[in-house]
């Protein structure tokens, strides 16, 4: 009763099955993405952080 409520009579439906499987590789490959962005955004605020670090640095050219 509770199959035929839910409409699993006959077990998995392969198309279900398909579709959540490529679902979870798309969310596997844009939780990659976020990282590998992430990581290139952290390389960039340091290199950002060393340039403008450097700069205060440096005597004033009219002192």
């Amino acid at each position: 009763m509770a199959k035929a409520l839910f409409g699993h009579v006959g077990g998995s439906d392969p198309r279900m099955v398909s579709e959540m499987r490529r679902l979870q590789k798309r969310v596997r490959d844009l939780e990659d993405e976020i990282s590998r962005l992430q990581s290139q955004n952290d390389q960039l605020n340091m290199a950002v952080t060393d340039v403008a670090t450097s700069a205060t640095d440096r005597e004033p050219a009219l002192a």
